[in-house]
């Protein structure tokens, strides 16, 4: 299982990923899905990936392969992010049927985020049939993978305002509970940070098992977490109905 994270922002974008893949409880591996191109000072594109790993790999080969031949079309001329997300999804689909055994597709998705030139940067998700959406004012995140036990956290703290690294922390936050839930998802954990304008890409910051920032601030979170269900007041009917034993009790 993957988890991946993208988050647009007005200061710019935070990508997030897992690197843990496994076809089984004894066949666990380590790829990265977080896939870096551009040209410095005109366009970058960043691409994460989850689904099928056949898939997914031969998807960013195809890419990496057409840039290096310089196609006529590939990923660094394309003019638009939804031109990027239409060829990296027709791409998909190709490999999808090449692969495809009996009508059984072995399924990939992908979001791919970036900027070109002077256009608003932006982030698109990708599905399997090659379809896409891309991130809104109400909507500034998107997810692949196992998205649901990371999502309550982004949910409640993302807002267009935001800076970086404030999102940076909630997009690691929410890498957390989804490893706490799901054991198929883990470190190392990659995390990119964008900011509008720059059309630069640094190299991610990479945090293994044993890092102890990872170690920080799952202690801290899990610490603030039940502190902050300490102080939760109690539930009125609680209070009624222990209220109603206590009379029962002496009554008695």
């Amino acid at each position: 299982m993957t988890y991946c994270v993208a988050v647009a922002v007005d200061a710019g974008m935070v990508f997030c990923s897992d690197s843990l893949t496994n076809a089984g409880i004894d066949q666990v591996s380590t790829y990265s899905k977080m896939f870096r191109f551009g040209i410095d000072g005109e366009k970058q594109f960043v691409i994460l990936t989850a689904g099928n790993l056949a898939t997914s790999q031969a998807t960013i080969a195809k890419i990496k392969s057409d840039i290096r031949q310089e196609a006529s079309e590939n990923l660094l001329t394309m003019e638009s992010l939804e031109d990027a997300a239409d060829y990296i999804g027709d791409i998909s689909r190709e490999q999808q049927e090449k692969r495809s055994v009996e009508g059984k597709k072995f399924e990939a998705s992908f979001i791919v985020g970036g900027q070109i030139e002077d256009s608003r940067h932006e982030i698109i998700l990708v599905y399997p049939e090659g379809n896409h959406i891309t991130t809104s004012k109400d909507t500034n995140y998107l997810q692949i993978g196992e998205s649901k036990y990371g999502k309550p956290i982004l949910d409640r703290v993302l807002a267009p305002e935001l800076n970086l690294e404030t999102c940076a922390m909630a997009a690691l936050v929410s890498m957390d509970s989804t490893m706490r839930s799901n054991l198929s998802v883990g470190a190392p954990i990659e995390l990119l940070i964008y900011k509008t304008g720059d059309l630069n890409l640094e190299n991610p910051n990479r945090f293994a098992e044993d890092s102890d920032f990872l170690r920080d601030l799952k202690r801290n979170w899990d610490a603030r977490l039940k502190e902050a269900f300490r102080q939760m007041p109690p539930l009125a009917w609680a209070t009624n109905w222990d209220k109603s034993g206590r009379e029962q009790s002496g009554a008695s």
